[in-house]
């Protein structure tokens, strides 16, 4: 019977190989290479050659340094503001889209939202360099010529303005692609729901309060959810670009640590093994965040 059923749907199981392929080579194959993370290894010596440490390199992230603090601080809270600052303005654009009547606004709205998306983080941090240098920025110049401000405010340069910059430049970047996905959920949505709300004369305000956004919420969660196992992935060239040496305390994430350490410095079996810390703390949030929302709203992906 397993056989048979197979068989009949054996085009599918080919239209799933090449994916298949791409997360096994791209994804599983080249975690041969965390052994590193137990081993002092020299590009001389080679892989299987350098010598065996075992829990040495993490013994140096925990107890021989104190980076893990600030790391997992930056990294946590600009990565969870991020989500939530995107998840909520991403819903609230999409109610607001399907409020309006007329089609040819909506597409022209999200034609104009969605196109920041496909502008690369280099292209943004020259378009905010233009806007915002200290000295030469189109906003400080104006400030100063208004009399507003005596000197320009160095927004790029500061860490009280990096976790704010950066915030903002993601949700300006990423709401028009989170939007699709709601109006999605949004078009779902049973119309007899609405007709029912006519009839009994709610307004348009309590239709969105007791039908749009209630059965939003499962979409919500469930991105929520997803998202979190991302939570220590931070943007890479986001933070490339718009880390400096006045900043680094608050803009330095694990990711860009792990870059430092395994391409710049060639510690490869350091950042071996912060990756792996990275991994499995990503791998505890995403479990908790899942037992959490199955406990508190019954809804979960597994």
């Amino acid at each position: 019977m397993l056989q048979r059923k197979l068989y009949r749907q054996r085009y599918l199981f080919l239209m799933l190989a090449p994916a298949f392929l791409l997360v096994l080579i791209f994804n599983y194959v080249p975690l041969v290479g965390w052994m590193l993370a137990f081993k002092r290894y020299q590009v001389g010596l080679g892989f299987w050659a350098s010598e065996w440490v075992g829990l040495e390199q993490f013994k140096r992230f925990f107890m021989q340094s104190t980076d893990y603090v600030y790391l997992l601080q930056n990294t946590l809270s600009i990565n969870f503001m991020m989500i939530i600052t995107n998840l909520t303005l991403g819903l609230l654009f999409a109610v607001l889209l399907n409020e309006i009547r007329r089609r040819f606004f909506v597409k022209i709205i999200q034609t104009v939202s969605f196109f920041p998306f496909f502008i690369s983080w280099v292209i943004i941090y020259s378009i905010a360099n233009t806007f915002l240098s200290s000295s030469s920025g189109l906003l400080n110049e104006l400030l100063m010529k208004w009399g507003i401000l005596s000197e320009g405010l160095n927004i790029l340069g500061e860490s009280k303005y990096a976790w704010p910059l950066v915030i903002l430049l993601e949700a300006w970047k990423s709401v028009g692609y989170i939007s699709i996905i709601f109006i999605a959920a949004i078009s779902a949505i049973p119309g007899e729901q609405y007709e029912a709300a006519d009839i009994d004369g709610a307004t348009r305000v309590q239709k969105l309060k007791f039908i749009t956004i209630p059965n939003l919420m499962p979409t919500f969660v469930v991105i929520l959810i997803l998202n979190s196992g991302w939570i220590l992935n931070s943007n890479f060239e986001l933070f490339y670009m718009f880390t400096n040496a006045t900043n680094w305390e608050k803009m330095e994430v694990l990711d860009m640590y792990i870059y430092k350490f395994g391409l710049q410095q060639l510690n490869y079996s350091y950042a071996s093994a912060v990756g792996i810390v990275k991994t499995i703390v990503s791998i505890a949030i995403l479990l908790s965040v899942n037992a959490f929302s199955k406990k508190m709203t019954g809804k979960s992906i597994f």
